[in-house]
């Protein structure tokens, strides 16, 4: 890990907890970051507050020409969202497996405890363009036949200028 990086060039923190984290997880609970990551997009947001993955649980291969067998997921979950979540599992379960890109999950087992919630950081709005941003966005998709395109590309132009800090007012 330290020989990866290069002095004087900033690291994002999460790339680092996720090369620490990663190999701990992977060895006491089977999961990878990703997978607690992509909780939400796995269980739909529903769920995802109520319910977190606790670790996936291999059954033993006494030897290697033993053949495959799936894992169980193992699941915390609140006691009111338990049924909720058990009417999902053949859906949780394709969409883990679709996640991982194997059929490594074959059933889940679900842990009844308290599950600290995750906060949401929903992104902040982006500000209102001013009148000479909104003209040159204007010139630079005007020429855009497709409207449907022109709409996106202009959306997305709003949303990038809008991120950004207001130009200077001009002085008179």
């Amino acid at each position: 890990m330290a020989g990866k990086m290069r002095a004087g060039n900033p690291v994002p923190v999460s790339d680092l907890a996720s090369q620490l984290l990663d190999p701990v997880l992977r060895r006491r609970a089977g999961l990878s970051i990703d997978l607690v990551h992509s909780w939400p997009e796995i269980v739909g947001e529903r769920l995802a507050s109520r319910t977190r993955p606790e670790k996936i649980a291999w059954p033993r291969r006494h030897h290697e020409d033993d053949p495959f067998e799936p894992a169980t997921l193992v699941i915390a979950c609140e006691g009111p969202a338990a049924l909720h979540l058990q009417h999902e599992t053949t859906e949780i379960i394709a969409r883990a497996n679709a996640f991982l890109g194997f059929a490594a999950i074959g059933r889940v087992k679900i842990v009844q405890k308290p599950v600290a919630p995750v906060p949401s950081e929903k992104p902040k709005a982006p500000r209102a363009l001013t009148a000479a941003e909104r003209e040159r966005l204007a010139s630079l998709t005007g020429k855009i036949e497709d409207e449907g395109l022109r709409a996106s590309l202009e959306r997305l132009g709003a949303s990038v200028l809008g991120s950004r800090r207001a130009p200077p007012l001009a002085k008179p």
